[in-house]
């Protein structure tokens, strides 16, 4: 990725927050591929698991600290930030996800080149008069990122239609082939779970315990499945603000985790891969899933009919917020193995094919590339003192 022969590695900032699920692993993933391929890569973010992990690649790691949502820190943290920028003296700043994309475009205001990648809108996440805070800000902040980078087209579009009027790049999440791929069944599944009867259905859903996510809606729907389907088990793997309610209405086949370091096995345990999500960019956890040759049932927001081949959609893509039809879907799959089967292989063909990893690396580094090697409109710039 150097811009010639002759030029010192460019100095690469990621800033992110949150440090876990979908956007650590995508930040972990380009550390790597960066690191590889001889950047300078600095990640901000707070301490955490993915701060060690990303250490132990060979990045280093700025301790930033900052809360997941805006709050009454948010001055203090775009003042962390600022000290933070002003001494890693980066060419580039890719900053993830909307608390970072938040105060990282306000720290920097476009005085460098900003790679702004939201994983899902944040005024999809707020009701009321924070969403539409939240959608004023970033139609005021487009101004700030040099290239929005969404993970579908469906997000791109959501962005366009709120009339947020940045310059889009479309580059598709990608999943590591070597570390999700199938597996025996029976074996993973004994390891797992020593005390469930190995002939029991088994769906996992895979994500953090949230809103968002949208486990309560499964849960809804677990009570038609388990009355079509006897002695199916449902197996919810992560953690997150929602752990305690959802434990609290789950009947006694569902079973919970809690945090995994290594959601791989979950997959390939599983018979049928659920994510009933109300809102995404475009989810890793279906991906994931089809790489190691499992069905998935997803709901029909933004990355889902992108991320699945299109003879697999009448099976496994639901409408959202709609337990019924989520009921139907996985019933119908959990009926018939040679269904799940088939779409496992279509699946797993797919993700090799569009969401490989390093097809993904390859495009942000063209990104990158391209805004080295021009200077920043002067449109998308601004003092930081304006």
């Amino acid at each position: 990725m150097h811009l010639s022969a002759t030029d010192p590695p460019p100095r690469v900032l990621h800033l992110t927050q949150p440090v876990d699920g979908g956007v650590a692993r995508v930040v972990t993933d380009l550390a790597r591929a960066q690191l590889a391929a001889g950047l300078q890569v600095t990640v901000g973010c707070p301490h955490s698991a993915l701060s060690a992990e990303l250490g132990a690649l060979g990045a280093k790691v700025r301790a930033w600290s900052a809360t997941r949502t805006p709050g009454p820190t948010l001055v203090r943290e775009v003042r962390l930030l600022s000290r933070l920028i002003e001494d890693v003296r980066p060419d580039l700043v890719h900053a993830h996800s909307a608390k970072a994309g938040l105060a990282g475009r306000l720290a920097l205001r476009g005085r460098i080149p900003t790679v702004f990648q939201p994983h899902a809108w944040s005024f999809e996440a707020v009701g009321g008069g924070m969403a539409a805070l939240a959608l004023n800000w970033e139609r005021r902040a487009a101004r700030w990122a040099a290239r929005v980078v969404c993970v579908s087209e469906a997000e791109r579009l959501t962005g366009v239609r709120a009339g947020i009027q940045g310059r889009y790049t479309v580059i598709p999440n990608g999943i590591d082939p070597e570390r999700f791929h199938p597996a025996a069944v029976g074996t993973v599944r004994a390891g797992l779970l020593p005390d469930v009867d190995p002939a029991a259905p088994l769906v996992v859903c895979v994500g953090r315990l949230c809103r968002q996510k949208g486990q309560d809606l499964l849960l809804r729907a677990w009570t038609t499945v388990v009355e079509r389907v006897p002695g199916a088990r449902l197996v919810l793997v992560g953690e997150g603000p929602d752990g305690g309610p959802l434990r609290a209405r789950a009947p006694k086949s569902v079973l919970f985790t809690g945090a995994v370091t290594d959601a791989a096995p979950w997959y390939q345990a599983a018979d049928l891969v659920v994510l009933p999500s109300r809102w995404e960019g475009m989810a890793l956890a279906p991906l994931e899933a089809m790489a190691c040759g499992r069905p998935v049932v997803v709901t029909d927001v933004d990355g889902a009919r992108e991320s699945l081949p299109l003879p697999l959609a009448p099976h496994c893509l639901v409408p959202p917020r709609d337990p019924a039809r989520l009921a139907a879907a996985v019933v119908e799959l959990l009926r018939d193995p040679l269904l799940r089967e088939s779409l496992g292989h279509q699946g797993r063909r797919h993700v090799l094919s569009t969401h490989d990893v390093r097809h993904t690396a390859e495009a942000v580094a063209g990104v990158y590339r391209d805004l080295l090697a021009h200077p920043v409109p002067s449109e998308y710039r601004e003092s930081i003192h304006s």
